[in-house]
């Protein structure tokens, strides 16, 4: 016998799943998975990127291992941070780095080593077997002084010098003003205060 009632749909037949799927609505909006990135990534531009074709000899002039350097953990972020007051860190918005900035500043010694420092810049492997110098410290800070509007970098450099067993350590500083702390400025305003250090490193280790 032909029935004329409409078959229930498979949601219909579970009454339960159907509730759950309603219930679930109000919470979609509710839920982040994580962050929306800004627009750009930011990142450091060298002023002493070595020339392409360059070559070097680790047998013709000094080499030296650039380690990465520590950070407190206010920089130890791919934000980009402004002290407001000595005790107080916020941070720029949309303003973000395409890597950890003590990873971009690393990079950036290594260059200046190579090209100002005339020196081969080496991995930690590589220098097993070749007499080298070793760079590492502390980037103790990479951002904005809020109430000084400028670009601020900090670096306490360790170095220890090819066939020595002592340390030498300095303080090396550098601040540059902007016309305004935002994600605009935040690249610029950094890569020249980064730049001016990283210079001024290079001269030091490419001494004695």
């Amino acid at each position: 016998m032909q029935t004329n009632l409409p078959r229930l749909s498979r949601v219909a037949r579970r009454p339960g799943l159907l509730i759950a799927v309603v219930a679930m609505l109000p919470l979609a909006g509710c839920i982040s998975f994580g962050a929306k990135p800004p627009p750009q990534l930011l990142t450091l531009q060298s002023d002493y990127a070595p020339a392409v074709g360059a070559t070097q000899n680790s047998a013709k002039a000094r080499s030296i291992v650039v380690q990465v350097p520590t950070s407190p953990a206010s920089i130890a972020v791919t934000r980009v941070p402004v002290w407001t007051t000595p005790t107080e860190v916020a941070y720029v918005k949309n303003a973000q780095w395409s890597e950890p900035p003590t990873r971009l500043f690393a990079r950036l010694l290594a260059d200046a080593a190579t090209t100002r420092g005339n020196m081969v810049v080496l991995s930690s492997i590589q220098s097993i077997g070749d007499p080298s110098a070793t760079l590492a410290g502390e980037l103790r800070q990479f951002g904005f002084d809020g109430t000084q509007r400028q670009a601020v970098v900090i670096y306490d450099a360790a170095l220890t010098r090819a066939g020595k067993d002592t340390v030498e350590k300095r303080r090396f500083e550098a601040r540059v003003p902007v016309a305004a702390i935002d994600a605009a400025n935040a690249g610029t305003g950094l890569s020249q205060a980064a730049n001016q250090v990283a210079a001024e490193v290079a001269a030091w280790v490419a001494q004695g």
